[in-house]
This record gives C-alpha cells, structure tokens and sequence, in this order.
C-alpha cells in the first residue's frame, strides 16, 4: 500500500502528481475509496415501478439496480456466478428476472439464484442456490429521492456520509414536488484521472473566466465580464469545504447565468424563493438563486442552475466514462424543463461547448503526468487558504470568494483518510475543525 503521507501534503494543498498517473495508486483507489464509499447509483424516479431497473458502475463494477416488489430496491453485481459473464446487457428496461446468456442460469429481482438449466441431470441436485446468488452491494439508501449505494457494510448510513451537504442540498431537494433527473444519460469518454473533472466541479472557479471565456460571450452570459480574469470582488461568492471530502462553490444571484433564454427560469426562481425562504430560512433561499459547482465524494459532480448531474466512472487510471443528465424541479412547466435539457447538451452536454473547454484541459492535465521525471513533481492548491475558516451561521469550512481552493483541499483530506485505509470508525474518531479564524 501507498504511504499517503507522502502524496498528500499541506492539510490537502499539495497533491503528488503520481496519484493521476500511477495504476498501483488507482488499484488502491479501487480497494480503499470505490470498495467502500457511497456512489451515486440512480434518482427514484428513473426507477418507479416494480421490475423496473437500470445498470451502471461502482468504481470499475458493474452493477444492476433494481426496483423490488415490495417498492425497495436492491442492487447487486452485474456478473454471473457461474462462469462470471454480464447477465444483463440494457441499460434500462423492466423484468421480472435477469437471464445470464451464457448457460441460461436466472437470477430473481433480488439477485437470487432461480433456476438452473439441467439442475437435476447435469449437477444432480447438488447447486446450493444461496451460495450462488449475485453478489450484493451491501447497503442500498435514498436521499430524498437519490440512490446511492455502498460495498462496505461497515459504512456510515448515506445521510451520515453526506454530513454538512445534505443541509446545503437540501435547498434544491426540498423544493415542492422534489427533483427529477432527465436522460437518458448523455455518454462520452474523457482520457483523464477521475480525480481531475471532480476537483474542476468541486472547486475551480479560478479557469472559468479563462477557460471559458470565448464560450461565456459567445453565449451572452451575465458572467461574460468574467473573461480574462482582468477583475474579481470576493463577495461575489464563496466556496465550502465538508468534512465527507463533498463541497462546493457558489456565485451568489447566477442560477441563471449560463442560459442564453434564461427569463423563464428566472421568473421560475423568483416564484418559488419565499417558499424555499420559508421552509428552509434565508440563507438557503440565497443559495436557491446562486450557481454552484459541486462534487459528492467521490466521483458525482453537479452544477445547480446550469442544473447539470455528472457520473465520473473510473476506466483506469488515465481515462473516464461520462454520464450527464438534466437536473430540473418535477413541477417546473414542460417548455421549462426543455430549455433546461437544450442548455445542458449546448453547454455541458458531450459536444457542449464548455464540457469541450474543460475535456481538453482534463486530459492534458492528466496526460502530462506520463513523464518520469514529471511524475515525481507537486502539485499547488493553497489558493485562499489563509482566508478559509468557520461561518457564524453556515456549516463546513468556508473560502472566502468563489475563487479559491478551500473545497478541493477538503477532498484530498477525505481521499488521504480513506486510502490511508483507516476505518470508517478511525475517521470518524478525528473530526476535523475549521480553521481558528471566522469568515463573514
């Protein structure tokens, strides 16, 4: 195993490079983080009815996710225990049993081992179908209305795991009506480490108004001013850091920012503001007309208000698999929800034109580290560090300014305790404190 001290440095400011190259570190990723974190699985409603189900990946596992009878759902490896082939090759649909293609061996809902071909002329009756079942994901919970599920059963419950987001999440999940995601997934592949598009959702509000600057104004966006980085006021925004290794950064009063026909949905913003101010208080209601970027450790990103929900699904230690919806509120009007998709595949769809800004960098960001000598260089993420610290009202570790770093360091701290291969009751041993300072 890899000594991690010696790869994060800093509390999180200094990342050795060889952790976006390395396949011994990626095969510790595998075993430590993917083996046992929560990973975003399905929203609920992409499921609703008994059979229903969809496949996707747990790290490099596939996996089935299926909704039961009785209205749970379960998930489960997408492997035959037989002679290991992929029993279910849809990518959605609904069943009452999967089928593996090889030797025709069933499998229930559950994952339970139903019927074999020639059970009792060719195995004699010997098969102990309970032994032969597929195999489990350990724990399988919902969030008001996202799935996630979890390999360890040692693992904290889903609502422990996210901590302080859930309470920052909460502002778009507690709308009325809740939230729904529209797909199918748009797919795509990306020849970078998984860890570079989560860092750039979590906490790089520094390369948008240079990396996305000919995009910003080609697109009219109210943050076009941003473009060059020619000026930046602090107060803009700010970023957090929660102790799970999630967080995000927020411009205050942007939600709309990045739609070329953003009035609807600003009409829409302003409709439903004194509700969310009223069952959640004001602070939320203010993160409710605010852009975010965001990442749920490990591998989920999101942008409310572009409302864009990213799958980073590890290939390797140099390439990805990209999955994106469209994050919209169930009861916003059709033409509503259909500008949303329009914006999404425009801007972070597969050819969007900002995902094609970010994918050039993130691959160049990964490829460069193939060098030898490259490889056992640094990295730098200090930005804003003497400026972080706690918040009189708001939880986590604030940065002061959406440009900063303060939420990538949160998540290196997370990805360093959990590949240090501490246990989860070790971690949770030795909370972390913001910074002796107070942000306002």
């Amino acid at each position: 195993m890899k000594d991690v001290s010696k790869l994060i440095l800093e509390d999180g400011a200094v990342q050795d490079r060889r952790i976006y190259w390395d396949q011994d570190i990626y095969e510790q990723e595998l075993e430590q983080i993917f083996a046992r974190a929560w990973q975003f699985l399905a929203h609920e409603g992409q499921i609703p009815n008994a059979g229903d189900f969809l496949t996707t990946r747990m790290g490099e596992d596939n996996v089935i996710v299926a909704r039961q009878p009785d209205g749970t759902i379960k998930a489960f490896i997408n492997s035959c225990p037989h002679r290991g082939n992929v029993v279910c090759h849809a990518d959605t649909g609904n069943a009452k049993a999967f089928t593996c293609a090889y030797h025709g061996w069933a499998f229930g809902l559950d994952g339970a081992l139903a019927t074999v071909p020639l059970e009792h002329d060719a195995y004699y009756d010997a098969i102990e179908r309970p032994r032969y079942a597929m195999h489990p994901v350990a724990k399988v919970e919902s969030y008001k209305g996202l799935v996630f599920g979890t390999f360890d059963a040692r693992a904290p419950s889903l609502r422990d795991y996210l901590g302080d987001m859930a309470w920052y999440m909460d502002t778009f999940l507690d709308v009325p009506g809740g939230i729904e995601l529209l797909g199918p997934p748009m797919k795509s592949i990306l020849n970078c480490n998984w860890k570079v598009p989560v860092e750039n959702f979590i906490a790089d509000g520094y390369h948008v108004g240079w990396a996305h600057a000919a995009a910003l104004k080609a697109i009219e966006s109210p943050l076009s001013p941003l473009a060059g980085n020619q000026a930046y006021d602090v107060n803009t925004g700010l970023q957090v850091a929660t102790r799970g290794g999630h967080g995000f950064g927020v411009i205050w009063d942007a939600a709309a920012a990045i739609h070329p026909e953003g009035g609807a949905f600003r009409d829409w913003l302003a409709k439903r503001t004194p509700i969310i101010r009223e069952r959640l208080g004001e602070w939320r209601s203010r993160f409710y007309n605010g852009h975010w970027d965001a990442s749920i450790f490990p591998n989920c990103s999101f942008l409310y208000g572009t409302n864009t929900w990213k799958l980073w699904l590890p290939m390797g230690p140099h390439n990805i698999e990209v999955w994106t919806w469209t994050l919209v509120e169930k009861d916003m009007p059709a033409e509503l929800k259909q500008m949303m998709v329009a914006t999404n595949m425009m801007t972070f769809g597969t050819a969007g034109m900002l995902e094609t800004d970010d994918g050039e960098n993130m691959e160049q960001c990964t490829g460069s580290n193939r060098g030898w000598v490259t490889r056992r260089g640094k990295l730098y993420s200090g930005m804003g560090q003497v400026r972080e610290g706690r918040h009189p009202e708001l939880p986590g570790i604030i940065g002061k300014g959406i440009v900063c770093e303060t939420s990538n360091r949160g998540f290196y701290r997370r990805w360093a305790e959990l590949m240090s291969g501490r246990s989860w009751e070790e971690v949770a041993r030795e909370p972390r404190s913001a910074p002796n300072r107070e942000v306002a």
